[in-house]
């Protein structure tokens, strides 16, 4: 089990050529930052954000951790494994009270339990007023003294910890494309990125209100980013049979799996995005990938109900 040693480091993660038969001929390179090789339980950006926020509850002397997420969170997955690892109690606030009965049904929230994450199932409706001061009381009230991370985990430390996904290596790459979810990852690369990259971002869900939430961490000055909002399938958790597809056949040409949330569009959106040559011939990009692998079992479990075909 990794020491609090492991959170203190600087993580610097490999950069892996990839070579797919879809973009063969169109002179672009592609090269994977594999974020999720850096910890078999706690990878990609979800160990980035969370890596300050857990020094500063250390620093804080508080013990307990909680945060907020849905049935196949990454971050729920994600925050139970780290605090088992720091000797952290944590709490998850799961959306949805009928999932109480279902935690050994559940992949990600079977694996919380085991890391020794207790729950509270609550409503949907409540659930939207989770950011609300009476709904905190309510929490420390029945927990006491907690140290919380928002949903999704970003906030101003979770920035700081994505900061350090870029380093040396990458400079030579033109573009840098990263999946978004809450916007809290890209922000960090926005502002570690050097002067002469361009950042696309592939948002998992509909509509352009990312760009503010954005804005809220990126460097003001940075103006070397967009968002490329094609590419959602229709929302985040949404998909069609074309990128469980692409997730199948670019794991078989390369043995590297993606999600089909997060790392699985921002892929299907760049390999798009080169045939159509709204990608110069001779760019040099680098994916970042976000880890995110342990939602592919819940996500199956979804597929084989609908009587499609399974991420492999």
């Amino acid at each position: 089990m990794p020491s609090e040693n492991f959170f203190n480091q600087v993580v610097k993660s490999i950069i892996q050529p990839v070579f797919i038969k879809e973009i063969g001929g169109y002179g672009v390179e592609i090269s994977l930052l594999r974020e999720d090789l850096i910890h078999p339980r706690l990878s990609g950006n979800k160990f980035r954000k969370l890596k300050h926020n857990l020094l500063e509850a250390r620093k804080k002397n508080i013990g307990t951790l909680l945060t907020f997420g849905g049935a196949y969170s990454n971050h729920i997955a994600a925050t139970a494994a780290a605090g088992q690892m720091m000797n952290f109690k944590t709490i998850g606030v799961i959306r949805g009270e009928e999932l109480a009965p279902k935690i050994d049904e559940n992949p990600t929230l079977s694996f919380a339990k085991q890391c020794g994450m207790d729950f509270l199932f609550v409503s949907r409706s409540d659930y939207r007023n989770k950011n609300s001061e009476i709904f905190s009381e309510m929490l420390r009230s029945q927990f006491g003294e907690f140290y919380l991370i928002p949903e999704g985990g970003t906030n101003d430390l979770a920035i700081k910890g994505c900061e350090e996904i870029l380093y040396d290596a990458c400079k030579p790459f033109d573009l840098i494309a990263v999946s978004v979810g809450t916007g809290g990852t890209i922000a960090g690369v926005i502002n570690s990125s050097f002067n002469s990259q361009k950042v696309l971002g592939f948002p998992a869900l509909k509509g352009d209100f990312l760009y503010e939430d954005i804005r809220k961490f990126a460097d003001a000055s940075k103006t070397n980013w967009t968002l490329m909002t094609d590419y959602h399938f229709g929302g985040y958790a949404d998909f069609d049979e074309s990128l469980i597809a692409f997730i199948n056949s670019f794991k078989l040409q390369t043995g590297i799996a993606l999600d089909p949330i997060y790392t699985g569009k921002m892929m299907f959106g760049l390999v798009d995005m080169i045939q159509q040559k709204k990608i110069a011939r001779g760019t040099r990009i680098l994916a970042i990938h976000t880890g995110g692998l342990q939602g592919i079992a819940g996500f199956n479990k979804i597929l084989i109900k609908n009587k499609m075909s399974t991420i492999r």
